[in-house]
């Protein structure tokens, strides 16, 4: 895993090969992807969940998971919460009860200067979202920006990527302005009436980016067996 690994172009590629890797599930039920989308959200960026992926990794072996939170962002700076616990969740015995958790937390300093500490795989202290940081998991620490770990065992980067979600929110706006903003550039109401997307749409997100957490790892990590068919169940969360 290089800085540049988590890109728009390579992220779409690998999500299509997912199917039948993983079963992942998320915490509230839902599919859909969340970008400040309600008045609590927009005054906790840092606390928003865009997106959760799992895919593929590097080899047949191993597969990446990926947590993306804060778009849109405009620009190459920004910081991780460093009062913010963000972790991603594995099931791997079927009951919706995390089994696993690997926690990521952030130092105090901002941007480049940021450091990342990562915890994990391991059992939780506690389940569901009064979760605690397991101050006894092996650890691996990076600077924000840059790769840690090693290509056999856990990787992991964390910071700026381009946002790989697709809308075209204008036109979102349009068909359902009660979602509109009250704020920024998008929170003028359209004078147009709209029933469906633009063809072709605009990609609002296209010149934004997303806080990126990314960790590579084998999936005997994961799994609860050496089975080729285990499948295991994959979501994130944030906490103060």
């Amino acid at each position: 895993m290089s800085s540049s690994f988590f890109t728009r172009r390579p992220l779409r590629i690998a999500l299509i090969a997912i199917v039948g890797i993983a079963s992942i599930t998320v915490a509230r039920r839902v599919v859909a992807s969340d970008h400040m989308d309600t008045p609590e959200v927009e005054l906790n960026p840092r606390m928003d969940i865009n997106d959760v992926f799992a895919f593929p990794g590097s080899a047949p072996d191993r597969i990446a998971l990926v947590l993306t939170t804060s778009s849109p962002i405009a620009g190459q700076s920004a910081s991780f919460d460093p009062n913010v616990l963000y972790q991603f969740k594995i099931d791997n015995t079927g009951d919706a009860v995390e089994d696993l958790v690997i926690q990521v937390t952030f130092d105090g300093g901002t941007g480049a200067n940021q450091k990342y500490t990562v915890r994990g795989p391991v059992a939780p202290t506690l389940t569901g979202m009064n979760s605690s940081v397991v101050a006894s998991a092996a650890t691996i620490t990076g600077n924000v920006g840059t790769a840690a770990g090693s290509a056999s065992a856990i990787q992991v980067f964390a910071g700026l990527r381009a946002d790989p979600f697709v809308i075209d929110l204008e036109q979102f706006f349009a068909i359902l302005p009660d979602r509109r903003p009250s704020t920024g550039p998008l929170s003028t109401p359209s004078t147009a009436t709209a029933s469906a997307f633009r063809s072709p749409g605009v990609d609002f997100l296209k010149p934004f980016n997303a806080l990126s957490i990314v960790v590579e790892l084998p999936k005997s990590m994961l799994q609860p067996s050496t089975d080729a068919a285990a499948k295991f169940g994959a979501w994130a969360t944030t906490s103060r």
